[in-house]
């Protein structure tokens, strides 16, 4: 089974266009649930997070404190590469885990991932999509999604792979910043070459 490399920056719309491959009956893995699932209270890595970091990284109820850690890595980057070292290696197990799920008939599922071209994870994909939209909306998207402020979504973009060289990377580009009948039509017409392609 094949596994398709889903990318674009922050607030490109990359989970509404898996959506819509999801629609289509494929299986998709987000890179960014399973980061989140492999730092959830009782995991071994939140345990070495806290030892690391401190207990004020930890909210109340101690979960982690992801604002607080996304500021200290992008400010510290010692601190980032700790913290990649860490959480990269178990990540990448727990997705080439759910990226072949049982009972799946179709001949490919789709990774998604935000560094999917930053990190190793690119080595699982046999294709990369790329949704790509221009910064401006970007910035506005992700400010109006996550309340961070304008200075620090513009840090995670530069921290991201240049929009210029994520795009020459891809094997199709999904400009997400048009009707989104226009963007469903684009995922047919790539779903139905890949089917075409692996199955």
């Amino acid at each position: 089974m094949a596994v398709i490399g889903l990318t674009g920056g922050i607030g490109s719309g990359k989970s509404t266009v898996a959506r819509q491959f999801a629609t289509l009956g494929v299986h998709w893995v987000d890179a960014d649930d399973v980061a989140r699932g492999v730092v959830a209270p009782g995991m071994p890595a939140l345990a070495l997070i806290g030892e690391h970091f401190g207990q004020d990284i930890l909210n109340n109820d101690g979960a982690l404190n992801r604002a607080r850690l996304r500021q200290i890595v992008f400010e510290q980057p010692e601190q980032r590469a700790w913290l990649e070292s860490l959480l990269h290696p178990i990540i990448r197990e727990e997705l080439v885990r759910q990226l072949h799920p049982l009972d799946y008939t179709l001949p490919y599922v789709l990774l998604v991932s935000p560094l999917l071209l930053e990190t190793d994870q690119h080595q699982l994909a046999e294709r990369v999509l790329v949704v790509d939209v221009p910064v401006e909306m970007q910035i506005a998207r992700t400010v109006a999604r996550d309340t961070n402020s304008r200075e620090q979504v513009e840090r995670i973009i530069a921290a991201q792979m240049p929009r210029e060289q994520r795009v020459a990377k891809a094997y199709a580009v999904i400009d997400n910043n048009q009707p989104q009948s226009k963007v469903a039509a684009k995922v047919h017409a790539l779903h139905k070459t890949l089917m075409e392609d692996f199955g």
